[in-house]
């Protein structure tokens, strides 16, 4: 087992590496004292790019929420449902079609990592039966897969799961 998780941790390493080169370019994004775009008064933390989309936490509107810009338009996508929560929101991810997005919130003391489908409108807490702090959630480029991090097991390990919550592959 723990040769298949150093296998899979060397293949998301060259993965990360390979992608850096390449055409890369500087984009440049118009500032908003109003909010309504990528960059405004408030604090934009980890973004996230998938190509054409990019998630990212902002304080913008009083509480620290998920959002979505959309680069070829230049404006911010609507996600219905998401921000309902009384929650404060990190590290967000996005699937390569843009459709799946995963992050980590705190809500009421409580942490989760939290999947939500733009199609449908849908959001999960995909670790609400999950006894542990949990971080740092990542998605695959097609969305089936989910990992991060958790301290169930009194130290920070890694969690696969898909979709629905199952796991994949977990620490022995």
């Amino acid at each position: 087992m723990k040769r298949f998780l150093l296998l899979l941790i060397a293949c998301t390493l060259v993965g990360i590496l390979t992608s850096c080169t390449g055409n890369s370019h500087l984009l440049s994004f118009p500032f908003d004292s109003g909010g309504r775009s990528l960059n405004s008064p408030a604090s934009e933390l980890t973004p996230h790019v998938n190509g054409q989309l990019i998630v990212f936490v902002s304080d913008r509107a009083g509480s620290q929420d998920v959002y979505l810009y959309a680069i070829n338009d230049r404006r911010l996508v609507e996600l219905p449902g998401l921000n309902a929560l009384d929650a404060i929101s990190s590290h967000p991810a996005i699937s390569e079609d843009g459709r799946t997005l995963v992050f980590a919130a705190t809500q009421e003391g409580r942490s989760g990592i939290y999947l939500y489908n733009q199609d449908t409108h849908q959001l999960r807490n995909l670790t609400e039966n999950l006894n542990a702090e949990v971080r740092n959630p990542t998605i695959s480029a097609d969305g089936s897969t989910i990992a991060f991090e958790s301290s169930e097991n009194g130290q920070w390990d890694i969690i696969v799961c898909d979709r629905s919550g199952k796991r994949l592959l977990t620490y022995e």
